[in-house]
């Protein structure tokens, strides 16, 4: 069973998990040099459940130790398979109250395990929204301090939008599947997708594009200029292991 207990007493930070989890990991490949450039680390139950039997089990109570647990518990399995490349972990804004403090547990897990930091990754999630802007924005920054990688997750599909990206540029966007879905065939999604590059390039954000599951897909984003690609049409997330990759 996986606890955390913050220092400074907060009863709802310092309520322990009732459930347990581990990770599958999906790379996230550069099609331009055909290399792994980093790998996501995606919760799973025990079992090869789904993420959402994982994350359905998360309140107010318990997503300060959830978030923390998963960062803990993602660094150390990485650290195991011998990841040697970028680790993604997504990370849930409203469970971070105070920056310097919650990080604590990630910079232990990273030196015990030997993983640099400078090859971690901090990924906002789509799976809550959240309450304070300016709140969010100051834990990305502070990430950035630390040497940490940042990235807006699922861009395009939801609470992490224009608004957030004028107040914080990040070292990386995700493009969202929605809009990589059958982008080349759809005029209305290549227009949106064009403006999005066009706008990260001037920002000067490396762009992802995830959810990619055809060559069609690959092709078209390939051809804006995007290198970064995640998806089954390359490799499905691997259960605790790190997956091979077919570059196509």
């Amino acid at each position: 069973m996986a606890t955390a207990f913050p220092q400074d007493g907060c009863k709802q930070c310092a309520e322990p998990l009732n459930f347990d989890f581990t990770f599958a990991y999906q790379p996230i490949v550069d099609v331009h040099a055909e290399t792994i450039w980093g790998y996501e680390a995606l919760v799973r139950g025990l079992g090869g459940e789904s993420a959402w039997s994982v994350l359905s089990q998360v309140n107010d109570d318990n997503r300060y130790a959830f978030d923390q647990a998963c960062r803990v518990k993602a660094i150390s399995l990485a650290a195991q398979l011998k990841l040697d490349s970028i680790l993604s972990i997504n990370f849930l804004p409203n469970a971070v109250y105070e920056p310097a403090h919650c990080i604590r547990s990630t910079l232990k897990a990273a030196e015990e395990a030997g993983f640099p930091m400078d090859k971690i990754m901090f990924e906002i999630t789509e799976s809550e929204q959240v309450h304070d802007p300016a709140h969010l924005t100051n834990i990305f920054q502070y990430y950035n301090q630390q040497g940490f990688i940042t990235a807006l997750d699922d861009f395009g599909a939801g609470h992490a939008g224009l608004n957030l990206l004028s107040r914080f540029i990040p070292d990386l966007m995700k493009i969202d599947m929605h809009l990589v879905r059958d982008v080349d065939t759809n005029r209305t999604k290549q227009v949106i997708t064009r403006g999005l590059v066009g706008i990260c390039k001037e920002l000067g954000i490396k762009v992802l594009a995830e959810g990619v599951e055809t060559a069609a897909e690959a092709h078209f984003y390939r051809g804006l200029g995007v290198e970064l690609m995640q998806g089954y049409y390359f490799a499905k997330p691997g259960f605790e292991i790190l997956p091979e990759v077919r570059f196509r």
